[in-house]
């Protein structure tokens, strides 16, 4: 385990929000990155030393991001047959957890330590077995089969690590061996940015750790496998909730609407609710649990009124409407937005579908009268604050545009803003995030 001092809380979040998505290895080693808790990085001679070693092997490219989802997961090994088997699971429309895959790959022999994380928007996991054979075993049944029906498929490859180092036993990460390890809540991500006094630094520490290998090369188990007929998973799908924990709001501007808008870039946002007691926490109900995944994956660390933000699952099933005798301020708190004409997939087959983006600096405009010029678009976003970096009309279709603003955190700021904007008496801006650049 490792700490790193970064430059300055952007750069910090940058880094964070990257791999994030892109889980990168030194010397062939994954390594997993998260804040830390901790304000100020103190150090001693020789442990500046080995950092100073470590970002010169990163700086001089020792660090490949998303060798592992390829399959190259270290160019330095050779290739065969390990007991760690690296799990991707394809077309998650229920949560898989740990305890599932353990459920699942316990009928092959004995698991002894399990990862999961995710990368690239999909559900992976690290899993050991006691020994090759198991892990042979579990591939050849497992590989392309579904966990329940019609979803949740299986992609099954040897990992080129030949044993996992688990640090916690909580429910990213689990030695079956070593009961006695701590659940790491110490250092938990989600703590970030919860002391009020956060912002007044101008850096952050990142906590980041490896999974080392032991060095050993496994061979290949010689003759074929041991047939084994097809197992029928049969799982019954599990509880799934379509209800988000959005925290570290910004309580003096956070608005059900203005959440409504961004989480509605993502599925059809159905109830929204700041906690009156908590206002920096609020619960947001997606039409269902896959449009909650999505909307998790690509707004969890983005930046919203200069807070930011952390989403997560919330245990809650749904979301509850005010009783009759709340107050004004508290039903005020509380949105139900089910009816709302605004809603961007609630026609099937929407092309809206196909045009699902991370937040940008570049902002996706649609629905544009011929009667509105460049300028007068410019100066729609620059009045109401945004500062217009590029902007460029689609050559085929002039009611679309893309325009680049200065940053993420203010292109998020003017889609909430200006998203369904009347530009004439009968048609509304239509703002989304782009892939392109200008």
């Amino acid at each position: 385990m490792k700490f790193l001092k970064m430059a300055s809380e952007e750069a910090a979040v940058t880094m964070v929000n990257y791999y994030t998505s892109a889980t990168p290895s030194i010397r062939s080693q994954p390594v997993y990155i998260q804040y830390s808790t901790h304000r100020e990085l103190k150090t001693d001679n020789m442990t500046n030393q080995r950092a100073q070693a470590t970002l010169q092997a990163m700086n001089a490219g020792a660090v490949h991001s998303g060798n592992m989802a390829s399959g190259g997961e270290g160019r330095g090994i050779a290739p065969g047959q390990s007991p760690v088997l690296r799990i991707i699971v394809e077309n998650l429309f229920y949560p898989v957890t740990l305890e599932v895959l353990q459920q699942i790959f316990s009928k092959f022999g004995s698991v002894l330590k399990i990862i999961t994380f995710t990368r690239n928007n999909q559900f992976q996991a690290l899993l050991q077995f006691s020994d090759t054979v198991h892990a042979q075993h579990a591939k050849a049944t497992l590989d392309g089969q579904n966990i329940y029906n019609g979803c949740c498929t299986l992609r099954i490859d040897f990992s080129k690590l030949s044993v996992l180092n688990v640090k916690y036993n909580n429910d990213k990460s689990r030695d079956f061996t070593r009961a006695d390890l701590p659940s790491g809540e110490l250092e938990p991500a989600a703590t970030f940015g919860k002391s009020k006094g956060l912002s007044q630094y101008a850096y952050f520490c990142i906590l980041f750790w490896c999974f080392p290998s032991s060095g050993l090369s496994m061979a290949p188990v010689p003759g074929s496998l041991v047939s084994h007929p097809r197992v029928s998973l049969q799982m019954a799908p599990p509880a799934v909730h379509s209800v988000l924990l959005v925290s570290n709001l910004n309580p003096e501007n956070v608005t059900p609407h203005c959440l409504f808008i961004l989480f509605g870039v993502y599925g059809d946002v159905q109830r929204v609710k700041i906690l009156f007691n908590k206002k920096e926490n609020a619960l947001v109900q997606m039409s269902d649990a896959t449009q909650a995944q999505l909307a998790m994956s690509h707004l969890n660390g983005q930046r919203l009124h200069g807070n930011v933000i952390r989403v997560t699952l919330s245990k809650h099933p749904v979301v509850q409407l005010p009783r009759g005798g709340a107050g004004q301020e508290e039903q005020a708190l509380t949105r139900d937005f089910s009816g709302s004409a605004l809603h961007r997939f609630k026609k099937p087959g929407s092309k809206n579908f196909n045009n699902i983006f991370p937040p940008s600096a570049t902002l996706h405009l649609s629905n544009i009268p011929s009667s509105v010029s460049e300028e007068a678009l410019k100066d729609l976003f620059s009045l109401n604050g945004f500062a217009v970096k590029a902007f460029k009309f689609f050559q085929k279709d002039r009611k679309m545009a893309l325009m680049q603003l200065a940053s993420v955190e203010e292109a998020i700021e003017a889609l909430i803003a200006l998203h369904d904007h009347q530009l004439d008496h009968n048609q509304h801006l239509r703002v989304s995030f782009s892939k392109s650049t200008i």
